[in-house]
């Protein structure tokens, strides 16, 4: 990971940063000489996405889009999917470092350098999409991710949402906790160190790479998203048995990582539409999302012969047993990162009454005779 640039590396950077190219071409190096309304602006933006991926390959290209039309083209950005610029999991550094002025990913791929930003995407048995977007939003969320990104010189904001998760994709049976003994998944963030503990074996791969590690036996399971990003990568093709629920994913936040210089560079306007394009990308990308999984899901059952089955009782205590003990030794590492932890927890105890009162009794009543 990069280190905390200097003043005169990050003086450098800014002339660097500022803002792209003028329509006839000319670098611009000094913004503030020309009026805010004529400047036009060229930005990178890479993914960890293979391109045009359902849910979050989709919204990455969205929001790139909605920007060019919001600012009549003063803002054009481009798209890099992962591997055509940098690496799938090189792109917090690439915008740390200034190779690309935005990216789009998921805050849990920066785990190994950065422990407490898997917080910021999903931990398991923690807090449902519209519970996280109440904490980042109301509940303190967003100053901590800031305060824990600055030293880097990045601005992360939310940026769409894939909603609740499964459990993934087994190629064998789970009937019991034996059954994890030795398991090859691949499963991100604080999830995966609970399987460890379980006895599974953790195998970090980024998207693009997992078809391919299940169908050669590299790895026995593998979670991703939910139906609609998982049907597209082609999973029920190597495994048949899709386990619920996602106890690791019970949310699943986008992430938009900005350059500092180069976010502050923009033109006030221009700084607020991009900001705004990723805010509200995450109530479509959850609407969108919601949507077609429950399509997704009935074709993979109909159509490819998937059997949905839930994680045994038995799994499932040890599963959130073993979760409160990682987030408790978690919450140790550095006083952030207890802040961090913290301010979630407060936010699951405020929000989980209400979200029990308002959706559980709710559905149970309303599904009662389905």
């Amino acid at each position: 990971m990069s280190a905390k640039k200097t003043g005169n590396d990050r003086h450098l950077s800014r002339r660097a940063l500022l803002g792209g190219t003028l329509a006839g071409g000319g670098t611009v190096l000094a913004a503030p000489a020309l009026a805010q309304g004529t400047a036009t602006f060229e930005w990178k933006m890479v993914t960890s996405w293979p391109k045009n991926l359902p849910g979050p390959g989709v919204t990455a290209q969205r929001i790139a889009d909605q920007v060019a039309t919001m600012t009549g083209g003063r803002l054009r950005i481009r798209l890099y999917s992962a591997g055509e610029l940098v690496p799938a999991l090189g792109v917090f550094d690439a915008v740390a470092s200034g190779t690309a002025q935005m990216a789009h990913t998921a805050s849990f791929f920066w785990q190994g350098k950065i422990p407490a930003s898997v917080f910021f995407t999903a931990i398991p048995f923690g807090l449902l999409p519209h519970e996280h977007i109440s904490w980042i939003e109301r509940g303190g969320g967003q100053a901590l991710w800031d305060e824990l990104y600055e030293p880097f010189g990045v601005k992360p904001v939310m940026a769409g949402n894939t909603g609740v998760q499964m459990g993934g994709w087994y190629k064998k049976d789970i009937n019991g906790l034996e059954d994890l003994n030795g398991l090859k998944i691949r499963m991100p963030g604080l999830g995966g160190e609970v399987m460890r503990r379980l006895g599974a074996t953790p195998v970090g791969l980024p998207p693009a790479e997992l078809f391919q590690a299940l169908q050669s036996g590299v790895l026995d399971a593998t979670e991703f998203l939910g139906p609609w990003s998982d049907r597209a990568m082609g999973f029920q093709k190597v495994a048949k048995n899709y386990y619920s629920p996602g106890f690791h994913e019970p949310n699943g936040t986008g992430e938009a990582l900005f350059n500092q210089i180069a976010l502050e560079g923009l033109p006030e306007d221009l700084r607020a539409v991009v900001l705004e394009a990723c805010r509200a990308e995450n109530g479509r990308a959850l609407a969108e999302s919601d949507w077609e999984n429950a399509g997704s899901l009935k074709l993979l059952q109909e159509e490819d012969g998937v059997t949905v089955k839930p994680y045994p009782d038995e799994v499932l205590t040890a599963l959130r047993e073993t979760a409160s003990a990682v987030l408790l030794e978690f919450a140790e590492k550095d006083p952030l990162s207890k802040r961090i932890y913290e301010s979630h927890r407060d936010a699951r105890a405020r929000l989980a009454p209400w979200s029990d009162v308002a959706m559980r009794r709710f559905l149970s009543a309303r599904d009662a005779g389905a």
